[in-house]
């Protein structure tokens, strides 16, 4: 399945309606501004007294140039009192509010908070756009609408409850123009490989474009960088195609040839590079600017941090990761601050909380699996660029390189929730597409049972079309087809049943009765064994490889099958009557009227069998016997 088939799939089977791209980006972003409209009239609360209402920067007697050397909070950087926090745009944005309010006007400040909220949901319909449709929205209808997965994708984030602190408070602007530069600087990256003349080429003006909007995204707060490794997966997962399972067979396979590692030739390496020496420049001047002394921060801003045990330390770090996805899930409880003994350190591996860290992994490393070694390509590019956006840029905030300043901090979710919103369409289209299976195959078989095949065809192709594994609809299926004599579809349905499930015994008796009537009688006679292989106790499949032996003329082997059929079954009225009429036809007439009788003597009313022995009394010239 190509790219575009692949995201129409998906887009069929997400219950949402189709906008145009203008009116979806109005739709997101009324929402966006609707849902925290509310915290126009706020006031400086929290982090703003520091960041804001004491921060000399915002002033005009503190110089421009300053704001290059100060920290978030106006303090020195060389100052061993400063949080080394480096956001002197978010800082700016700060003055010119501060100059164009003329004052200390919450108003003016809140409202660029949700301003900026409204432009990172209308940009974020993009990204989506491109991760669900892998490239290929700007083709045919995608023109006219964004896919749904997109859609839903971006109201979902527009709207996320856990947003609020960067949304409301003041001093999550960092966080608010960090997402946008990190945007802007993913969707620039998305056009580093340019198609001349059937062939691809990097483009380094646009990665160039994409290493400067990450450099601004870092002015504005540090998660900014991670932007690079984001646009890295992309490259390798997205651009590249790069599938793991492949390399790992070749690899096993010792097939290490160039030709075989095409994603190589994309100009992976040089773009790659880029982004490195990028990062790299960065880094550097950044720690040229702040110095490398880290903060400084005590037991109550972090106290896992200062656990002496390691083990404590990392049980401790993973149950704030579980929190943190609990919070995406499940956003009913907020809040601004969660030090101060908020959340009690695990001491104990006996404490019950350990289990939600352990739950974490479980699903995380379900997740990844798939991302890496699915069969599905879209299936691998959507997990993994969920997986990235959601774990990528909450690295900083993870305590694995550095200790920070908090336990639980919502405002570092803004850019990880990307991934999760993600995550959970991809999810969500799932679970739609598993209930429309089963409710296009359970109203084919009624229509079925009423006789009503036409319609049932239509009903089983569409619960095959959702789920291309679903074995009964295609047996379902391959009877029907199988009675209206269209036996190569049929068999070729049922093939694929029993190659998916190779133990469905009726989808291979079934194949049989394809197979006989196509006269391919040893590829039938083989269904039927394996059937029975799978299902020793199958009346039918004996009764059916009966009448196969008996169009071959090997009447025993027929006879001893019919004779199987009415011993599993004894009301097998089609088994006795066959095995009646082959011993009439062969001579055998003494043993067809002993079948008869017992025969009767279970099936006393079955006018087909009394009829048959009639006819071999008749030929004994037993003319008045009493049946």
């Amino acid at each position: 399945m190509d790219t575009m088939a692949a995201a129409d799939a998906l887009d069929q089977d997400i219950p949402l309606f189709y906008l145009s791209k203008f009116w979806a980006k109005c739709l997101v972003g009324l929402l966006s501004v609707v849902c925290f409209a509310n915290s126009y009239n706020g006031g400086f609360v929290f982090d703003d007294s520091e960041a804001i209402i004491n921060n000399k920067d915002l002033r005009e007697e503190t110089s421009v140039s300053d704001l290059w050397l100060h920290d978030f909070w106006g303090s020195k950087l060389s100052s061993n009192a400063s949080h080394k926090s480096y956001r002197p745009l978010t800082v700016l944005t700060f003055r010119i509010s501060y100059a164009l309010a003329g004052g200390l006007h919450p108003v003016g400040f809140h409202v660029i908070n949700i301003i900026l909220h409204c432009m990172v949901s209308v940009l974020m319909l993009e990204v989506f756009s491109l991760l669900f449709g892998g490239g290929a929205c700007d083709k045919g209808k995608k023109i006219l609408y964004v896919p749904k997965a997109a859609l839903l994708s971006a109201l979902l984030f527009a709207v996320h409850p856990v947003h609020t602190e960067c949304v409301a408070g003041i001093v999550g602007r960092a966080d608010l123009l960090c997402a946008l530069f990190v945007v802007l600087s993913f969707l620039g990256y998305s056009k580093a490989q340019i198609r001349i003349h059937k062939e691809d080429h990097t483009s380094v003006f646009w990665v160039l474009i994409s290493i400067v909007l990450a450099a601004i995204a870092m002015l504005c707060k540090e998660q900014g960088i991670t932007v690079l490794g984001l646009n890295a997966v992309f490259d390798v997962f997205v651009i590249c195609k790069l599938n793991m399972l492949e390399c790992i067979q070749k690899v096993r396979r010792r097939d290490k040839t160039p030709e075989n590692f095409s994603f190589v030739k994309k100009g992976l390496l040089s773009r790659i590079s880029l982004l490195a020496a990028g990062g790299i420049c960065m880094l550097y001047v950044r720690w040229s600017i702040m110095g490398t002394g880290p903060p400084a921060f005590t037991d109550v801003d972090n106290p896992a941090s200062f656990a002496e045990n390691l083990l404590v330390r990392v049980i401790n770090y993973n149950y704030y990761y579980s929190l943190n996805g609990w919070l995406l899930l499940c956003p009913w409880w907020l809040c601004f601050d969660w030090s101060m003994g908020c959340i009690p350190l695990i001491k104990s591996l006996s404490d019950s909380r350990i289990m939600a860290p352990a739950a974490l992994w479980f699903c995380l490393f379900g997740l990844m699996y798939q991302a890496l070694f699915s069969s599905n390509g879209q299936t691998r590019r959507i997990l993994i660029m969920g997986l990235g956006f959601l774990i990528i840029p909450f690295l900083p905030a993870s305590n694995l390189f550095f200790r920070v300043g908090f336990v639980v901090a919502e405002r570092v979710l803004y850019l990880p929730s990307v991934g999760y919103c993600i995550l959970l369409t991809y999810g969500y289209s799932k679970v739609c597409k598993q209930l429309n299976n089963k409710v296009h195959y359970n109203i084919g078989k009624n229509l079925a049972d009423q006789g009503l095949q036409t319609d049932a065809i239509k009903y089983y192709r569409e619960a095959i079309r959702l789920n291309p594994k679903y074995v009964h609809a295609m047996n379902n299926l391959g009877n029907i087809l199988k009675e209206k004599d269209e036996l190569y579809e049929a068999e070729e349905l049922l093939s694929r049943a029993v190659s998916i499930q190779s133990d469905f015994s009726a989808a291979w008796m079934n194949l049989g009765i394809v197979q006989n009537s196509l006269k391919r009688f040893e590829e039938a006679e083989k269904s039927y064994l394996t059937a029975i292989k799978y299902r020793r106790k199958y009346p039918d499949c004996y009764y059916n490889l009966g009448r196969l032996y008996a169009d071959l003329n090997r009447h025993m082997d027929a006879l001893n099958a019919w004779r199987n059929a009415t011993f599993l079954k004894p009301q097998h009225s089609l088994a006795w009557n066959n095995m009646i009429i082959l011993l009439d036809n062969t001579g055998n007439l003494a043993q067809a009227e002993a079948i008869g009788r017992e025969a009767l003597k279970l099936l006393p009313q079955d006018h087909s069998i009394s009829f048959s022995l009639a006819n071999v009394l008749g030929k004994a010239q037993k003319y008045k016997v009493w049946l």
